[in-house]
């Protein structure tokens, strides 16, 4: 394993040279969730890789998520069981074992209400089969709730024809993050990654494809990748990458557009994740407690436009914030109490026959090989990352003739944790910390550091010991503080400030006005830490 070192101007320029000089036996285009997992599992099992992103890691659906690694409930109802089984297996793996800092416990309210499609004896049978597929490995086992003890877990809620609820765990993540480490851990096992290097076009000799030119969207130069193997996981934008290979290529998925919006926690009041039926549509939404905010989503329409421009709209928010009403009475949220939104898109794969529901479309993944050896995957989830980039890579293997080494070196990627998982000193609390920083960091900003960084939280503590100024907090009233902005340029390859305020930490998220006014400092504080 290479020790993690800081990300200078100069590393990246040394970087960008170095994947002009190899011959690597696999390159994956897109630095999402599954590509990043994909880079990783590669390198633990021995393989020379390459990962390019054209923007930034994360920036796409992989950061725009409810941000939940869950085992699928509403998936039963599709008849999903497979997915359901796996779901749970790799929900309790990343919260065990792979990023417990990243992955924590999160209690679900699930209400039933007079002529619900599901009523309380249906859904408490379907809690059941939840956690027989998890093999009662959930973090609790579920229990129901009448109605007046459902009003006194959430006594904000709509009380007028409640018949009871499911009390359920689930997990809650910071999904760019989840992203960005296994980027870091993919790093760390000696893969060369780079974001904002956009594909251009694939190379071929004698039909079969043998790497691609890459733009450098910092440097602006064109070069070449070798690579004996190419994977596609770009998400979205998969059916794109196709006709780059072939210009004939028939379109694999169905894009569906999910919105959410952040408000005031406040306005709101709910303790748990609280699941809700739009009073529209019936579709399954969450409202999901977030520090001082609520995250209400998702949306599930179809979307034919560029992945580019995918945003939130008027509609969409006004869908949201009319559940949400509905379901939480006092709260009599409007357009104005909406703290940030975002959208993204489900690369889920088209099914047969055409026009179905889109929330009806199964959440799958499905791998395919094209006639010169490109390797997509159309679908895939945040909780199932892992299990899908394993399945890939013993596919590459086969094809690059390495099935038989692949099978000796086998995956370890449920053994071994992401760099800020790895067991800390156990004698290192939280208050040692500060006794050891002085009165530099408080702490709740220790802990803080703690459930972002884990193990790696020190890394972020040294720089506040060298310049006491980086304690300070990058937006008044949020728990950011600059010595994490400065550990995001050195060491965890930003590179624009939005890579700091939208996906390093979430302070565009919780404070968008007062993130645009830290831009310009951020970028004296990139060129500082990156020279």
């Amino acid at each position: 394993m290479q020790p993690h070192a800081p990300i200078t101007r100069l590393a990246r320029e040394q970087r960008v040279e170095q994947l002009q000089k190899e011959t690597f036996d696999l390159l994956v285009i897109g630095g999402g969730i599954n590509g990043a997992g994909v880079a990783r599992d590669a390198a633990l099992r021995g393989l020379r890789v390459a990962l390019i992103e054209k923007a930034d890691f994360g920036s796409g659906t992989s950061s725009r998520s409810s941000k939940l690694i869950h085992g699928g409930i509403r998936y039963l109802q599709q008849g999903d069981f497979r997915l359901v089984r796996i779901a749970c297996r790799e929900r309790d793996l990343l919260r065990r074992r792979l990023a417990p800092h990243l992955v924590r416990p999160l209690a679900f309210l699930f209400p039933v209400y007079r002529n619900d499609p599901v009523g309380v004896f249906a859904l408490g049978l379907g809690m059941w089969l939840y956690d027989l597929l998890a093999i009662f490995r959930n973090i609790r086992r579920h229990r129901m709730r009448t109605a007046s003890q459902t009003l006194a877990l959430e006594p904000t809620l709509r009380s007028e024809g409640l018949r009871g609820a499911a009390l359920y765990y689930d997990c809650f993540t910071d999904d760019a993050r989840l992203t960005l480490e296994t980027v870091l851990g993919a790093e760390e096992e000696g893969a060369l990654v780079g974001n904002y290097l956009e594909l251009r076009s694939f190379i071929k000799e004698q039909g079969r494809l043998a790497g691609a030119i890459v733009q450098d969207q910092f440097g602006g130069s064109e070069f070449a990748i070798r690579a004996r193997c190419v994977v596609n996981a770009t998400g979205p934008w998969a059916d794109h990458v196709r006709r780059l290979d072939d210009a004939s290529a028939t379109p694999c998925l169905r894009l569906t557009k999910g919105v959410h919006v952040v408000v005031p926690r406040e306005r709101i009041g709910n303790a748990h994740a609280v699941v809700l039926r739009s009073p529209q549509d019936q579709r399954i939404l969450f409202v999901i407690p977030w520090e001082s905010h609520a995250i209400i989503g998702t949306t599930d329409t179809d979307f034919t436009g560029s992945p580019e421009e995918v945003t939130a709209d008027d509609q969409d928010v006004d869908y949201l914030l009319t559940a949400a009403n509905w379901f939480f009475p006092t709260a009599k949220l409007c357009t104005a109490d909406v703290v940030s939104s975002y959208a993204g898109l489900r690369p889920l794969v088209a099914p047969e026959g055409g026009a179905q529901d889109p929330s009806a479309v199964s959440r799958e993944e499905e791998i395919l090989e094209s006639p010169s050896g490109l390797i997509t995957l159309a679908g895939g989830k945040l909780t199932t990352y892992r299990f899908v980039a394993a399945e890939i890579v013993s596919l590459a293997a086969k094809r690059l003739g390495r099935a038989r080494e692949a099978r000796r070196i086998s995956c370890k990627t449920a053994t071994t944790p992401l760099p800020g998982g790895r067991a800390a000193d156990p004698k290192l609390t939280a208050e040692e910390v500060v006794a050891r920083n002085g009165s530099e960091l408080t702490l709740e900003q220790v802990h803080h550091l703690a459930q972002r960084y884990g193990s790696r939280t020190m890394e972020v503590v040294e720089l506040v010991r060298n310049d006491a100024k980086l304690k300070q907090m990058i937006v008044p009233g949020l728990p950011e503080i600059w010595a994490e902005a400065a550990y995001a340029a050195r060491n965890e390859m930003a590179l624009h400030p939005d890579d700091i305020l939208e996906r390093r930490t979430h302070v565009a998220l919780k404070q968008p006005l007062r993130a645009s006014q830290v831009t310009e400092k951020l970028r004296e504080t990139l060129r500082l830490f990156r020279r």
